[in-house]
């Protein structure tokens, strides 16, 4: 199916709209609202998490509550989604790389720019924590807060990657991804988060009182170390926020915690990116294997991930160039 055709669901500016497969689930990632055949479920119980007001509402609590939501960014000048040139440049494609991500581990690896990279699902349902960095100056690297801002909290097809301040430009765009038809469950889940932040033996720590030196933080670290030839202490502070491939999530109803289910994909499942400028890319293949029931730890199943790097012909290119750095002064009101 060609991007113009899966884009649908994820166009620059509009909100989500329930596709047939969807029936009459509408979601609202704007406000956290999930209606379902008009009534709001309540997924995750509220008398242990729900926590109690200490104060009596105002009497117009219920008007405040009636303003109407609006979008936090207006993102119509965002540049326009050219389907036509990926749909074109994906059309013939060459691999030039493709290697294996065992589980509970994670690997580095270069895509240069106006190539395509993809991560396959080869045995079994597996999230893999993303990360970005430009090859040239990891200080530039994938900005998972601000993607969410302007494109949702879930991605797909047609959306982009974009890199941190200074340089704020799209890094990576999202060509073909084969779990595009999940849309969002009736728990207001969806698929490939950019919510959470990715496991690490910090959090493990201070939940759990054990080390655990698996969890994607630390394979993440462990590959940076190895592709730049860095100590874990230089790798560590360039490890980043992560798009969760593959990993089911959402918000629950009653108290917005972040909650997780077992992963949709199966083998042949992959999502394809087009590298808009030289990226070095670090996957890590999750240890909450589908992430069905736990993470950080070695209890769950787990499974390899595939990656692979393809070359379009050189004619597809014709045109296209690496998209320039934001042009804002930096002078922050000082001139």
């Amino acid at each position: 199916m060609h991007l113009s055709e899966t884009a649908h669901r994820r166009r620059i500016g509009q909100t989500c709209l329930p596709s047939a497969s969807r029936q009459e689930i509408l979601s609202d990632q704007r406000c956290g609202i999930l209606v379902v055949n008009g009534s709001l479920p309540t997924f995750g119980g509220t008398k242990s998490m729900t926590k109690s007001a200490h104060t009596t509402p105002p009497p117009d609590a219920a008007a405040r509550r009636r303003a109407p939501p609006v979008l936090t960014y207006s993102v119509e000048q965002l540049p326009s989604l050219d389907a036509a040139f990926y749909n074109g440049a994906r059309a013939e494609l060459s691999k030039v790389t493709e290697l294996t991500v065992p589980p509970r581990d994670a690997k580095a690896f270069e895509v240069r720019a106006g190539h395509f990279f993809r991560i396959v699902s080869v045995e079994g349902p597996q999230v893999g924590d993303l990360n970005l960095w430009n090859a040239h100056d990891l200080t530039e690297r994938f900005y998972s807060g601000k993607t969410r801002a302007l494109h949702a909290t879930h991605l797909s097809t047609g959306d982009r990657l974009w890199s941190t301040f200074p340089r704020l430009r799209p890094m990576a765009t999202i060509t073909h991804d084969t779990l595009d038809w999940y849309g969002w469950d009736e728990d207001g889940a969806g698929v490939h988060d950019v919510i959470g932040t990715r496991c690490d033996p910090y959090s493990n720590l201070l939940l759990k009182g054990t080390e655990y030196h698996h969890c994607c933080h630390s394979n993440l670290t462990r590959a940076l170390v190895t592709a730049r030839d860095l100590s874990l202490e230089e790798a560590e502070v360039h490890v980043h926020d992560v798009m969760n491939v593959f990993m089911c999530t959402g918000y629950t109803r009653d108290t917005h915690q972040y909650f997780m289910k077992a992963s949709p994909a199966r083998p042949g499942d992959f999502i394809e990116f087009f590298a808009e400028i030289d990226l070095l890319v670090a996957l890590s293949a999750c240890p909450g294997g589908d992430c069905g029931a736990s993470h950080s730890d070695d209890t769950s199943k787990c499974y390899p991930l595939k990656i692979e790097v393809h070359r379009p012909r050189e004619s597809a290119l014709v045109g296209w160039q690496s998209p320039p750095p934001n042009k804002y002064s930096r002078s922050h009101g000082t001139r």
